[in-house]
């Protein structure tokens, strides 16, 4: 009986055995230079393993596969994987979709996994977890590649608007050698105002790195400017670099064999710590500039007649965040004009800031004849070396305009003494009526104003005239002979007109000349070109009432142009041909 319960128990326990095909990885987040690795495990032997399409990662190893059968008291179990070793493309949220297998008939998918890509770590830790460590990792990770990528920040705590700079360097150990490299991940300088120096060629320097020896070469530099006080982050870069490094294999001579592997190195993220500028003390208007800077406000002139212009440029000029702040606007009295400015910016920046100046140039019109002040301005901007804010006053500048219209009050003219900016008010407040004069708002409805009707019925008044219109010019474009008369005509003045033109150059001009005598006679006598010969000519021109003196010119005047193009000739005696052409063309249009 007991021997019959317990095969039974055997049986059923196979049939209640359940099949498991699930997805495991290393890590569920990993900076973008980490590796991860993921194994699809199965507890029974299947056939046709599809992968998924791992979006956001590559391949960088794998599959691997294993096979493991143990025993226990004598109870069978089995275990197969599938592994794969992966490399993110990108930062974000990425979902790693079920892989499938065919196992008894059956097909079976593990579970999706959700996987984040964060900014790169400084050092790539151990991509792998203590479960994982009993695999065997691929060779491109095995031992240290030898490279590193290193941010270097001049001030981690500086102050508002004030320029710190980040140098980029990469350090490659002298057992260890770099084929190249590709820019995965760029910085992004959030809050901060930017502007990268080139590096326009490596050169390849000796130094130390946490005590070894090392080569490095400065990949970038980058000038940033604060824009907004607290701890601020720098994304770092991240290179995928290919690196050769010696394995764990010797030559036949005892070295070791170099194998050569990618990996992403970063130098990871950075935290500024930015001060504001002190409130205690602050001048007002203060527009936000840091440095150290000279400020002037240039007159192209003082003295100036009715109807000139002056132009009136406030420059500042130093060291600091030129490019960051805006200039002082110029009070002038309501009897000088002044219009909107021209900014110009003459500004550098090199790895220690913005150096250079900017303007604001200003055009201003008198209106009336005096003299004018314009009030002096201030400048205040906060200087890091004393870690105090200074301010620059300009001097007063008065403006003389020596003649035009005086205002209706004398006391238009403005005083020297503190009151300068008096002006009449007459003249300020002129365009203010004093007197109210009411008239009565009438409303006229559209739809029923003379303008409607006249709107609606417009396009039917303007069929006749549009029908007439288009008859006359069908007339005109079907008047063939008509057309050539007038196209001949206008060819004959076209050419004569050259002529003129090319008096100085003789063959252009007896070229022109004689086309315009051949369409001069086109015009008249209804004729081509193809029929034009002497005698034909001479026929047309006596029975049209042309005298026989004018046409025995007209003739003698085209056969000498032929002849003329290739016979020497002087200035008078083109000159003389052409107003010979202009007579007989003239006398003959009146006889025929």
């Amino acid at each position: 009986m007991k021997k019959h319960l317990f095969i039974l128990l055997l049986t059923c326990q196979g049939i209640f055995a359940q099949v498991q095909f699930v997805a495991q990885v290393s890590k569920n987040s990993l900076g973008i230079n980490e590796r991860l690795r993921i194994d699809f495990v199965m507890n029974d032997d299947g056939d046709n393993f599809s992968e998924p399409a791992f979006e956001g990662f590559k391949i960088i190893g794998g599959p691997n596969q294993s096979t493991s059968y143990l025993w226990v008291n004598g109870r069978k179990s089995f275990e197969k994987t599938y592994s794969y070793y992966l490399s993110p493309t990108k930062k974000g949220t990425f979902i790693i979709k079920p892989a499938s297998i065919e196992i008894n008939g059956q097909v079976y998918k593990t579970n999706p996994i959700k996987i984040t890509v964060g900014n790169a770590v400084a050092e790539e830790r151990d991509p792998y977890n203590p479960y994982y460590q009993q695999q065997q990792q691929p060779q491109a990770y095995a031992g240290k590649s030898g490279v590193q990528l290193v941010a270097e920040i001049s001030n981690p705590n500086p102050y508002l608007n004030e320029p710190i700079t980040v140098v980029y360097k990469i350090y490659v150990s002298n057992r260890s050698a770099v084929g190249g490299w590709q820019v995965t991940d760029n910085p992004k300088y959030n809050n901060f105002w930017s502007q990268n120096i080139d590096v326009k060629q490596l050169q390849i320097q000796q130094g130390k790195f946490k005590g070894e020896d090392y080569r490095y070469a400065i990949l970038r530099k980058t000038v940033l400017y604060p824009q907004k006080s607290g701890k601020l982050e720098i994304e770092p870069l991240t290179l995928d670099v290919e690196v050769e490094v010696p394995s764990n294999e010797v030559d036949f001579f005892g070295r070791p064999i170099m194998t050569t592997s990618n990996k992403k190195i970063s130098a990871g993220a950075k935290v500024i710590n930015v001060k504001p500028l002190p409130e205690a003390e602050k001048p007002e208007g203060f527009t936000g500039a840091v440095g150290s800077f000279d400020f002037k406000v240039i007159p192209s002139k003082t003295r100036l007649k009715n109807g000139e212009s002056l132009d009136l440029n406030v420059v500042v000029s130093g060291k600091g965040n030129l490019k960051l702040f805006t200039l002082t606007k110029p009070i002038v009295p309501s009897s000088l004009e002044m219009y909107d400015p021209v900014h110009k910016e003459n500004v550098t920046t090199p790895l220690t800031g913005m150096a250079g100046s900017i303007s604001d140039l200003y055009t201003i019109i008198p209106q009336y004849k005096g003299n004018y002040p314009i009030q002096p301005l201030t400048f205040s901007y906060f200087d890091l070396v004393t870690k105090t804010y200074k301010t620059i006053t300009s001097k007063e500048i008065n403006i003389e305009v020596l003649d035009g219209p005086t205002a209706a009050n004398s006391n238009a003219v403005v005083s020297n003494n503190i009151n300068k900016t008096k002006i009449a008010s007459n003249a300020t407040f002129g365009f203010i009526k004093l007197k109210t004069v009411l008239s009565d708002v009438k409303n006229t409805d559209f739809l029923d104003s003379g303008l409607f009707y006249g709107l609606l019925f417009l396009p039917f008044l303007l069929i006749p005239i549009i029908m007439v219109i288009r008859k006359k010019k069908e007339a005109i474009d079907s008047d063939i002979v008509g057309n050539r008369i007038k196209l001949s005509n206008k060819l004959a003045k076209k050419y004569l007109s050259e002529a003129k033109k090319q008096i100085a150059n003789k063959e252009p001009f007896y070229i022109a000349l004689e086309k315009a005598m051949h369409n001069f006679l086109k015009a008249k006598l209804h004729i081509e070109t193809s029929e034009m010969s002497k005698d034909k000519i001479t026929e047309i021109l006596l029975s049209r009432n042309a005298s026989p003196e004018s046409v025995s010119n007209f003739i003698s005047l085209t056969e000498n142009c032929e002849l003329a193009r290739y016979a020497p000739s002087t200035t008078v005696t083109i000159q003389q041909d052409y107003d010979k052409a202009v007579e007989i063309i003239s006398i003959l249009e009146k006889q025929i």
